[in-house]
């Protein structure tokens, strides 16, 4: 498939998980695609594996605004456009609200959705500029449903799903050709959920609360990215895709 020949994606988070699959498809439908990680050397070596040319790695904070800056002003410079925002990158801490230190807090609401804020902002006019740009967030589950201990996680994402929708609106009163969605996974087998899921009982209780049995795969979410991202999603903005295996239908 070619869904994304000659298109140009920034991906954060990119050097693992759901953010490295991504890239790899978006890659693979022949885009050329900027992968944004806060660990240079895995962000470059992932970088070196994907398919085609022009693609390119770059170690940012995504909380840093100024990096931001940076980075709009090397992608106007190089490639002129931007068509795809894949605001990816988060981290999903385990405390009770007891537990929490403010700064903890902030550290938490700024990786999920100050970043979504910053990347949107300082790469919407390049999105503009493609005439078809598309924003997909990926937010999650407990942006929709509570969780016990991640209070800071739950009250980030649902703050990317409702910025989403915030977004779409003022793209379209704006007239200026960028869609905005949000994509919600529930249990994905990634390095940051195998952390999560090491204690074997509470691996055995996750997986028996979900209807399919089973936890998703990077595979799964990146499809919807890039679905969301995608011509065949024209019509769609301001929605949410749930890829959960059915935990949210219980």
């Amino acid at each position: 498939m070619t869904r994304f020949a000659g298109r140009c994606v920034v991906v954060t988070g990119a050097a693992s998980g759901i953010g490295l699959e991504t890239a790899r498809r978006f890659a693979q439908e022949g885009a050329r695609v900027a992968l944004i990680d806060r660990d240079g050397d895995a962000a470059s070596l992932a970088c070196a594996g994907l398919p085609g040319e022009g693609h390119r790695a770059v170690a940012m904070d995504v909380t840093d605004e100024a990096g931001w800056a940076g980075l709009a002003d090397t992608i106007d410079r190089d490639w002129g456009l931007l068509d795809v925002l894949v605001n990816n990158a988060g981290a999903a801490p385990v405390r009770a609200i007891a537990d929490t230190t403010l700064d903890q807090w902030r550290d938490t609401i700024a990786v999920n959705l100050d970043s979504t804020f910053l990347g949107t902002r300082a790469l919407m006019s390049l999105l503009a500029r493609s005439g078809r740009g598309a924003i997909v967030n990926v937010s999650s589950i407990r942006g929709i449903i509570g969780g016990i201990d991640i209070s800071a996680y739950c009250a980030a994402k649902g703050g990317v799903r409702m910025f989403t929708k915030a977004t779409a609106l003022e793209c379209a009163a704006l007239g200026n050709g960028v869609r905005a969605n949000s994509v919600h996974p529930g249990l994905i087998a990634t390095p940051l959920a195998a952390a999560a899921l090491a204690d074997p009982a509470v691996a055995a209780r996750r997986m028996a609360a979900l209807p399919l049995g089973r936890a998703g795969e990077p595979g799964d979410i990146a499809a919807a990215i890039l679905f969301a991202a995608s011509d065949d999603a024209a019509y769609m903005t301001g929605a949410e895709l749930v890829i959960d295996g059915g935990t949210i239908a219980q």
